[in-house]
């Protein structure tokens, strides 16, 4: 196995892992009743709320999902 190939599984593994999370994320805003849907969409992050598509990138999707899971749990 070459360098690059190794930093290539390297990269697609992190990746996948992000996804995971990302993926945790909505589904746990989803059950909490925060958010209608989400998933990717034409290279994009979709979350459906509010009677809204918000599209965003994976990292900014992460961040808004962070927050509005921690918006309701310091309300609690």
């Amino acid at each position: 196995m070459t360098d690059d190939s190794l930093e290539d599984r390297i990269h697609l593994e992190l990746e996948s892992l992000q996804y995971n999370e990302l993926h945790e994320l909505g589904n746990r805003a989803q059950v909490a009743g925060l958010i209608v849907g989400h998933g990717h969409r034409q290279g994009k992050y979709e979350i459906l709320c509010q009677g809204q598509a918000l599209m965003m990138t994976p990292k900014e999707a992460q961040v808004f999902l962070l927050e509005l899971l921690k918006s309701i749990e310091t309300s609690e």
